[in-house]
């Protein structure tokens, strides 16, 4: 059974799995998750969670992205 909406799961998907790949703070966060044991995609989604919450806080605080690392 899916739910949400597959268009932005997909979406959501690949930029996690980017994310997790080439943004510096996201991919220590992703291995560290591997380094528990996660399985991959519990850490891909983990991620995609994250980008979510971070694109809900530039929106609300009107922001610009801006790496800190």
């Amino acid at each position: 059974m899916k739910g949400g909406r597959s268009g932005l799961r997909r979406l959501l998907y690949q930029a996690a799995l980017s994310a997790a790949r080439f943004n510096p703070a996201l991919s220590e966060f992703a291995k560290r998750l591997r380094a528990k044991g996660k399985p991959h995609k519990v850490v891909l989604i983990a991620v995609a969670r994250k980008l979510i919450v971070l694109a809900n806080s530039l929106l609300v605080k009107n922001a610009v992205w801006t790496p800190t690392i």
